[in-house]
This record gives structure tokens, C-alpha cells and sequence, in this order.
């Protein structure tokens, strides 16, 4: 790593990648939608990553432990902070959207309205959901990238490989020894970064140009105000509480911040933002199995998305939507986007859904559609924070990142 600090940072590389691919993108669009292949490969090569990190890493994270109480804890602490998380992001997207009215004044033109109305036909299933958590067949769930499931099978293959005490020895330690290739694996891959997220950014400049946002400027400045709001008011705030400066956290994660901006992929950062946490302090059992599982029931800017969403619709078409509807709203969504990550397009179903529930005109899908890819990078960016914020909060309950690691943590981070 010394040898990097000597030329121009990754991050640095990375944002420069990001500036130089809208302004290629905006002068060269043909040639910008071009270059989708490009930052695909990218993607895709992070994302090979993840099965194997994740299933060596919670393998020996788990087995190291070998305390299932413990391991049961930890999930039911997770999963009381998502809640509270996903919760208030709901709220900050209601009042955001009832504050600054971003549909009211739009022009309604005609719209393709066939994506919204298959949307809308599919449901979510929540009994089935939970059901699904289990996996009929590992392969299948890994080769699906199915994190739910390959957390639960890899959950209890720990337990498993810990209860077989010497027996089970020779497998903890390849999975330690697959955990560590994977790391390396993942800082080869992200040497790459700035290519793949130039690309990325090339195609979708030269795709849907930025006089795209000029119609759409209020939607995307509220939805970009309320993700904000949410993260200086619910993030730093929980991160106030558990004693963990917010932004030296943030200056930690910088990397994966810009890879899931830049790409509109959390997979694609989540391998670099574990391997930064583990940095930051954070036991490796606590990040493998917080992290994954974040990624399934804590999405936070994707939830204040839908919320925000489904009102702008309702203003766009002058439809009364009151107070007591949108509190029945956030109940619904509030269950809705759980368990949905796994779900292609689950965003524009779970929107649709509610739409068609609550009696609005679905084709104010079709008028969000236009700028998706744009609000899609920045709820991305938010989800990724959210779970890394709430990796440390439940290390931090877990008194598990006392204070004599978290000043070491700190003092990285500006190395960093």
C-alpha cells in the first residue's frame, strides 16, 4: 500500500473517473453509450467477489465464536436498529416530499406506461419471503447472489463447523484462507475502479443526457435534500449516541461511497466497504454477518425513495392524498421493503404496488423513469452508509469497538 500513496490515490483516481465520464458522456454521447460493456465488466467483477467473501468470511467469523447465543444477539440487535433506521427514513421521505411539493407544476405528457403496469402486477409476498430465507439448494441461492439465504446456510455451516470442535478445524482455516484471497482478490479488482466507473457514468450521460434532469430538477433535488437530511439527522445522530464520530467513519468509507454512487451498485461496493470496516475496528464476525444481512432489510435510501415516490405521484395528478393515508402508506411500505433487495426492480414494484393500493395513476412511474438511473446512485450511496453505520452501532452495543480502537480507527482514517 505505500507504494500507492506515492502517486494519485484510488479515490481520487475514482472521482476524477467520474468527472471525466460525464463530460465524455455529454460532449461523445453515442460513443458514452458505448462504453456500457465496460463498466458491466466491472460490475460483474466485483461481484464474483461477494458469494466468496461472504460465505468464508461469516464460516470463520462464526466458528471462531462457536457461541450461537451470541450469534442470535447479535441478529436480534440488527434487526431492532434497521427497523428503527428504515422507519425514519420513511419519515424524513414524507415530509421532505410534503415540505417542498416536487409533483405539483409537472407537465404530464404521454407515457409508456407498460413498465408500471407490469410492476404492478407483480406482488411481494411476505409470508413466502420469509420461507424463501431458506434455501432448497446452496449452489442455486450463490448462483443468484441471494444474500439472505447464503447468510442463513453459511450461518449455520459456522455453527455446525464449531460444534465439530478438530474435526471441523480444516475448514475454518480454508475458510480463513479463501477470506484473505478474497481481500486481495477485491484490491486487484478495485485497481480497475476508475475505468469501470468512468464507463458507468459515460453510458449514462450519453444515454439519458442531462437535459433530462431539467423537468425532473425538483424531484431529484428533494429526493438529494432528503437523503441528506436523513444522514446528518438518523446517522450522525445514532452514531452521537454509541460515542463514533460520523465523519471520520465516512472519511473511511470513501471508496466504496464513490463505487456505489458511481455505479448504482451496492454489491459492487460491498466487499471494499467490509474490508474498510474491518480497518475501521469492526470484528470481522460482526461485519460479515451485520453487513449482508443490512443489505437485505436496511435499505435505507431506498425506502425513503418509495415514500417520497408514491406522494410525488399523487401531487403530479392533483390526487388528494391526506395525512391518514400516508401514515396507512408508511405501515404498508414499512413491511413492503423488507426482504426485497433480492427482488429485480423491487423499487419500481414495491412503488407500483402502493400506487395501485392506494388508487393512484401508475403511469407517474413512467415520468420517474426518465431521471431512475440518477436518484438510483444517490439512494445507493445512502443504503451503503446506512449499513455501515449500523455495523458499527451494533459493534458498539456489543461492546465489542471499545475507545482504544476507535482512536486508532481515527488516526487511520486521515492516513487513509
Amino acid at each position: 500500500m505505500a507504494q500507492a500513496k506515492k502517486g494519485i490515490g484510488l479515490t481520487t483516481q475514482i472521482f476524477i473517473g467520474l468527472i471525466l465520464g460525464i463530460i465524455f458522456g455529454y460532449i461523445f454521447p453515442s460513443y458514452g453509450e458505448q462504453m456500457k460493456p465496460v463498466g458491466d465488466i466491472f460490475i460483474r467483477m466485483i461481484k464474483m467477489i461477494v458469494v466468496p467473501l461472504i460465505f468464508s468470511s461469516l464460516v470463520m467469523g462464526i466458528a471462531g465464536t462457536g457461541d450461537f447465543k451470541k450469534l442470535g444477539r447479535l441478529g436480534a440487535k440488527a434487526i431492532i436498529w434497521f427497523e428503527i433506521a428504515t422507519t425514519a427514513a420513511l419519515v424524513v421521505g414524507l415530509c421532505v416530499v410534503n415540505v417542498l411539493k416536487p409533483g405539483v407544476g409537472v407537465a404530464i405528457h404521454s407515457i409508456d406506461a407498460s413498465s408500471a403496469a407490469a410492476a404492478a402486477k407483480k406482488s411481494i409476498d411476505m409470508m413466502q419471503m420469509v420461507v424463501n430465507i431458506v434455501p432448497t439448494n446452496v449452489i442455486d441461492a450463490m448462483g443468484r447472489g441471494d444474500m439472505l439465504q447464503i447468510v442463513f446456510f453459511s450461518t449455520f455451516f459456522g455453527v455446525a463447523a464449531a460444534a465439530m470442535g478438530p474435526t471441523g478445524e480444516p475448514v475454518v482455516k480454508l475458510a480463513h484462507s479463501v477470506a484473505e484471497i478474497m481481500f486481495k482478490f477485491t484490491w486487484y479488482v478495485m485497481k480497475l475502479a476508475p475505468i469501470g466507473v468512468f464507463a458507468l457514468i459515460a453510458f449514462t450521460v450519453g444515454k439519458f443526457g442531462l437535459a433530462m434532469l431539467i423537468p425532473l430538477a425538483k424531484l431529484i433535488l428533494s429526493l438529494y435534500l432528503a437523503l441528506i437530511i436523513f444522514v446528518l439527522v438518523v446517522l450522525v445522530g445514532a452514531s452521537l449516541v454509541v460515542g463514533v464520530n460520523f465523519f471520520h467513519l465516512l472519511r473511511a468509507l470513501k471508496e466504496p461511497i464513490l463505487i456505489a454512487f458511481s455505479t448504482a451498485s451496492s454489491e459492487a461496493a460491498l466487499p471494499i466497504a467490509m474490508e474498510k470496516l474491518e480497518k475501521f475496528g469492526v470484528p470481522k464476525h460482526i461485519v460479515t454477518f451485520v453487513m449482508p444481512t443490512g443489505y437485505t432489510f436496511n435499505l435505507d435510501g431506498s425506502t425513503l425513495y418509495s415514500a417520497l415516490a408514491v406522494v410525488f405521484i399523487a401531487q403530479v395528478y392533483g390526487v388528494p392524498f391526506d395525512l391518514s393515508q400516508q401514515v396507512m402508506m408508511l405501515f404498508t411500505l414499512m413491511l413492503s421493503t423488507k426482504g426485497i433487495a433480492a427482488v429485480p426492480g423491487a423499487s419500481l414494484i414495491v412503488i407500483a404496488g402502493t400506487a395501485a393500493a392506494f388508487g393512484l395513476p401508475l403511469e407517474g412511474i413512467g415520468i420517474i423513469l426518465g431521471v431512475d438511473r440518477i436518484l438510483d446512485m444517490a439512494r445507493t450511496a445512502c443504503n451503503l452508509i446506512g449499513n455501515c453505520v449500523a455495523t458499527v452501532v451494533v459493534a458498539r452495543w456489543e461492546k465489542e469497538m471499545p475507545d482504544d480502537v476507535l482512536k486508532v480507527a481515527y488516526s487511520q482514517s486521515y492516513e487513509d
